[in-house]
Formats: C-alpha cells, structure tokens, sequence
C-alpha cells in the first residue's frame, strides 16, 4: 500500500502525550480516509472511525455518541477517535471543545483525528472554538512524485489526468475516467460541500464560474469579462466570493498580480487556475492522446499542471502570484517574507523571448528568474521540487 509523506508526521504526532486535535484538510478523494485508518492501526482495537459524510446531516449529539464510545476504548489504554467530515454535523466546533476540554481535564489518553474535505469549513470551526487546541496537515492533490511512485505515471500522464489516486485505474478507459471525476468528485464537491454548507444565493452561477474557470485556466480574465461570459446580471463582488469559496474547496482559484504592494494586487484581473488539471481535461471534448498533438491546448494543461504544483507544494504563508504590465507577463511569481521569485513557462505556446522575466526582475530586485520547458528546467524535474525549494534555491 502507498503511504503518503503526511502518514509521518502524522503518526509521529500520535505516539506524542495528548496535546492537540489532529486535523486532515484536503479536497475529496486524495486518501484522507485512508490515511486515518493507517494511523488507526498502531492503536490495534482502541480506535474508533465514525463519519457524518451522510445522506442528511447528523443530529448535533452525533459527536458526542461517537465520543462516548472512543472513551470507553481509552479507559484500557491510549485510544483513537477519527471523525470523518465532521463539519457537517451541525455546531460540530462548540461539541468536540468541550468534550476535548474535558478529557483533557480528566487526563483520559484519547487522541483524536478529524479528516474534511472542505477546509473553508474546517477553518471556521476551528478559528471560532478550537483555537490552540489544533494542529493542521494539508493533504493537497497528489503529486506528480507520488502518481509516479505509485501508479509509474510519467509527466505527460500526470499533466493530462491529474493527481486523484482513485481515478488511475481507470485512465485507460476515458469514458469512464471522466465520468468517475465528474460524478465522484466535482459533483459532490459543488452539491454538497460548498453548496448545502456555505450561503449560496445563485447556485447556478457558481457552477458556471467553475466550469468557465476551467475552460480558462492559465489565463488573466477580468470579473467584468466575466460576468459577460456567464450572461448574469449578478455583480463582481458576487464572482470574486464564489471564487473565494471554489478555491477553500481546492477547485479553481484566482491568483492575484504582483504588483509590489498587495492592497493594489487585489483590485487587478486574477488569473484563473483549476487546483488540478484533472478539474479541467476532465470536461474537455479532447482525449489524451489528441491533447498532446494539440500545442496551444497542451501548453495549458502544462501551464495549469505548473500552477496547481506550486499551490498545493506552498508552504503556509507563501503568496503565489503573477504579473502583467501592458504586454509584458509572468507566469507566476512566488513570494516569502523578502524573498521574491518570477517564473515563466516555454512549453507548447511559443512565447518568445522571456523579456517579461527580465524586466520583473530587475523592476521588483527580485532572484534570477526560472524558466520551465523548453531551453529551462525539464517539466518533470519542477514538478517533482516543492514551491519553497524553488525559492530558496533561485
């Protein structure tokens, strides 16, 4: 069985005296479950699973019947509690402080660990009651690192097909590829953990946005564009929080420009990103072996591939950006604390020279540029390096 790098650490915490919540953040379907139940088996029968991903919404005393029982298991020894998507229990947060708090009055060894796919919703419970009682590990889209330890995947595979391991058994028949990330993760992603969890006052838009989002991953589209393009009377404010909420469910987010300050950053266009490219192939008319006889439409995916790498490689902290002034550009821009770094991608559109690069870093004092693909990096080498190191090491 594949074991995901996050399985360390989290174990690692596990065999430490009671001191914190566990908490597991990531989209659906990249192993949060599985990766709680390999924790589980150091603990033998003193461990508890239990999850609220149900049809309707459990009772609020849901937590604490669960709870009872892992407190029994911990009355012979050190006990695990998992409680799967349990942010869709309702006042989950007030519930698990309490009991929390008073197992840690009463010096009961019970440890606890709660996987969600839904980080929007995890931070809000965990910002209004669970604050200094929380350690988070973020389990981002798979790597192409982990595809290819796993499943012998090489880059173009990767870039085409994405990093959702549940789906790789399945890319020799796209037909059923596809519909496997259409029914199993973008449709109960949208239905159900931003659509019934969060205030949606047009549903449908906000699946429009996604979907156009896709289609114009890698590209800088205004929200006046935008509100054209998806035909809605709805205002700009309105798309920017549906996109705020799209990307805290690790869909499609989008990326400020660098700009040097950041209250002028945020008022530019943001460049769209599906946080996957499996998000965005997976509605394309265009197979795998067509996509790459296609350059403008593989210098996307690649594009995309690259950005969605650095988002989910980021260290907490880290600004991802881009930057565009009149017909210069920069792919992507990575920001922390003093260190700056631009990065622009040579693979499948021909961009010219990389007079954009030049310009942004010496306009901003920035470290030498990265230029990825052609003439740069090989893509495979930048997609197996975390954001951070990167960093460091331009």
């Amino acid at each position: 069985m594949f074991h995901r790098p996050q399985l360390a650490t989290l174990t690692d915490r596990l065999r430490q005296p009671r001191r914190f919540l566990q908490i597991l953040a990531g989209p659906r379907q990249v192993g949060k479950t599985t990766l709680a139940r390999q924790a589980m088996a150091r603990f033998g029968k003193q461990a508890h699973y239990a999850s609220a991903d149900l049809p309707a919404a459990p009772e609020p005393g849901w937590v604490e019947q669960q709870w009872r029982i892992a407190r029994m298991l911990a009355g012979q020894g050190p006990a695990l509690l998992v409680l799967d998507e349990v942010q869709k229990v309702p006042r989950w947060s007030e519930s698990v402080k309490r009991l929390w708090d008073e197992d840690g009055f009463d010096d009961r060894p019970l440890q606890v660990v709660l996987p969600g796919s839904s980080q929007f919703l995890m931070q809000q419970g965990l910002t209004e009651s669970l604050a200094g009682r929380f350690e988070l590990i973020r389990l981002p889209h798979w790597s192409y690192t982990e595809m290819n330890e796993a499943f012998g995947w090489d880059v173009e595979r990767y870039v085409y097909f994405g990093g959702y391991p549940g789906a790789a058994a399945l890319v020799e028949d796209e037909f059923r590829w596809r519909s496997y990330v259409l029914d199993s993760i973008i449709e109960p992603t949208l239905s159900r953990d931003v659509l019934q969890l969060a205030r949606i006052d047009k549903p449908a838009l906000l699946r429009r946005l996604f979907v156009l989002g896709c289609a114009y991953s890698g590209q800088i589209l205004s929200y006046q564009k935008m509100v054209g393009l998806l035909q809605d009377v709805g205002n700009t404010t309105t798309l920017a929080h549906y996109l705020t909420l799209l990307g805290s469910a690790w869909m499609l987010t989008g990326l400020d420009k660098f700009a040097g300050e950041r209250v002028r950053s945020r008022a530019a266009s943001p460049k769209l990103l599906a946080l996957d490219t499996a998000l965005l192939s997976s509605q394309l008319a265009t197979g795998f072996d067509a996509a790459r006889g296609d350059r403008e439409l593989w210098g996307r995916l690649v594009e995309s591939a690259v950005g969605a790498h650095l988002f989910n490689s980021a260290p907490p902290g880290m600004e991802i950006s881009y930057w565009r002034e009149r017909n210069l550009e920069v792919d992507f821009v990575l920001r922390q604390g003093e260190k700056v770094v631009g990065i622009e991608m040579k693979s499948g559109r021909n961009k010219g020279a990389l007079i954009g690069l030049e310009r942004f870093t010496a306009d901003f004092k920035a470290r030498p540029g990265l230029v990825v693909g052609t003439e740069g990096i090989p893509l495979e080498v930048f997609l197996g390096v975390g954001a951070e190191e990167w960093l460091e090491g331009a």
